[in-house]
This record gives C-alpha cells, structure tokens and sequence, in this order.
C-alpha cells in the first residue's frame, strides 16, 4: 500500500497482476469468450456448483449477465473502452453501463479518469490473489492423475519436496498388466531419479548442493546401509558434474532417469510452479523400459508437459 499521505495508484498495480489473474482464470483454458454467452460449458462442468444441477439452476441471470463483462476483462487484460467491453459481452452499452457502474461501487471495477475505460478494480484483485493462496497444489493436481495414466499407459505420481527430499503423496497405478512397484511416501533419491533431479535443477542450489554433501557423509558413514534385495547405489557425483546434469533437466523442461535405480525402469518427470514461479511438485511416470518412451519430445514426455502445464496454469504461474 501507499504511504498515508499520498493516493494510491491501484491502476498500475492492477495492470501488473492483471495478467497472473488472467492465467489463473479458466478463461485462459478454454479460449476467447463466446459473445452471448454467460458461461463457457467446459469451464462451469469443472467447478464444485456442476455437480448439483438443481443447485446450479437456481441462478440470479442479472449476476450472470454482468459476469460476463467481468470475463471480457479478464480475457483482455488490458482497460477497455464501454463500446469495446459491451460488444465483447454481447450487450449494448446502455445495457451494460448500469452493471459496471454496480462494479464501481463494489471495487470489481475501475475506470480510469482521463480515458474513461475500464479495468478490474482492488476487489478484483484482491479475489484473484485469495485465490492463488488458496489453492491447493496436490489437490489440484490429483483428479488429472487418472486421465494421464490412461493416456500414457504407465503409473504416474505426484512428488512433493520434503524434509528427505522428492517423495510421492499421490498415486495412479498403470492400466497395464505390467506394474512398477511405488508407494505412497516413497523416497526419490536427489541424483539418480527423475524426480530428484527435477527438484535439484529448480530449487536453490544451496540447499541442494548442501543436501548433496549430507548423502556423500551419510554414505562414508554407512558404506553397508544398501538394501540387499536392490542393486549397489551408484556413487555420488561431484558437484560440478550434478550441476551440468541439472542444466540438462532445465533445458528440456523434464527429469529423466533411464535405468538407473533399477535396470529396466525407466521415468520422466515434469516441473509444477505456483504463481511466484517456485516448483511446489513433480508430476512423474516410471515404467517398464521396453515400453516406456525416454525421448525428450516422446509421447510420454508431451503428455507430462502437458499435464504439468495444465495444472501450473490453474496456479496462476
């Protein structure tokens, strides 16, 4: 907020965040706003209300009618002239004018005073911000597990980071007859896996370089501590050496591991960042390797792209 002696200017900050709000918003999702139209079908079947159809009836059609000059703007994301935002809405301007004067009052909207169109106001923002901090990463994520585990024949896993590192918190088996055993609280190891690479590659190289020297004193500590049903863990590389691994994870956008936790499985793994841009989880498939596509442009690693970008996008990143 401004000092107490001066105005503050909410033009210049609503512009700023206009378009986080307006890549948070399905609108993004499902394309240009239909005139005419109050709601996008794809957007409403998404949301809470679709799910009761008599709920979702008994509407107020004024408020629906004016929404649709708020989605105009939010679509936009610049100040619209009441021509431009009414034909946009598929209203006259008299018939719009009255709502966004109703907007005003509320804050939803603002209209600037030398060139008279309009823009989403403090309340507008404030909302669309509410809504970043409220949402809920694995549970956004999870409901597109089972349509990504289908489409990529393979299981697939949300990671999160935790206090020992990449572990997985949700889990969609393989519609395959061929499974790949995984669990939930499974711990991903931070240089050999898919998923801990990821994490390495976008979380802040202090921590993880500090990580790394805690596995390589943890190891000279314990040199018998491998499990003996799992092969012998491959040594540790050196820091300069993860560091050009983790270019490689950046540059492609994906982590990837052929084989190296164990022969014949192989996983990718794609980035999910919230609205300041930080990787809040890692969207992972791990699969038999003579099924399971390692390319970087493979069908596998579109669709993780995909699905990571979906979810990331309903973060407002």
């Amino acid at each position: 907020m401004g000092r107490k002696d001066e105005p503050y200017n909410l033009s210049k900050r609503n512009q700023i965040v206009l378009k986080r709000i307006s890549k948070a918003s399905e609108i993004d999702v499902c394309g240009r706003i239909r005139p005419a139209t109050i709601r996008c079908q794809r957007c409403f079947e998404r949301t809470p209300l679709a799910a009761n159809t008599d709920r979702a009836q008994r509407g107020i059609q004024s408020i629906e009618v004016g929404g649709q000059l708020l989605l105009a703007l939010v679509h936009h994301g610049r100040p619209m002239a009441l021509k431009d935002l009414a034909f946009e809405a598929g209203m006259a301007p008299a018939k719009a004018h009255p709502y966004l004067v109703s907007f005003g009052r509320i804050c939803l909207i603002e209209q600037d005073a030398n060139t008279g169109h309009y823009f989403l106001g403090l309340l507008a923002l404030q909302l669309g911000m509410i809504s970043l901090q409220q949402a809920n990463p694995v549970q956004v994520a999870t409901p597109l597990l089972g349509a990504l585990a289908q489409r990529i024949g393979h299981t697939v896993a949300i990671a999160v980071w935790g206090a020992r590192g990449a572990t997985i918190v949700r889990l969609e088996e393989s519609p395959a007859a061929v499974h790949v055993n995984m669990r939930h609280g499974t711990v991903f190891s931070l240089t050999n896996t898919a998923s801990g690479r990821l994490f390495a590659a976008y979380l802040d190289a202090a921590l993880i370089k500090q990580r790394l020297d805690a596995a390589r004193r943890h190891r000279s500590a314990n040199p018998e501590s491998s499990v003996p049903s799992m092969p012998a863990a491959a040594p540790l590389p050196s820091w300069r050496e993860f560091e050009r691994q983790l270019e490689e994870v950046r540059a492609h956008g994906l982590g990837r591991s052929v084989g190296e936790v164990l022969p014949g499985v192989n996983a990718m793994a794609a980035p999910v960042f919230d609205h300041t841009g930080a990787i809040v989880l890692a969207i992972t498939a791990i699969g038999p390797a003579a099924v399971f596509d390692t390319r970087w442009d493979g069908a596998v690693a579109r669709a993780l792209r995909e699905c990571a970008a979906q979810v990331s996008q309903r973060l407002g990143a």
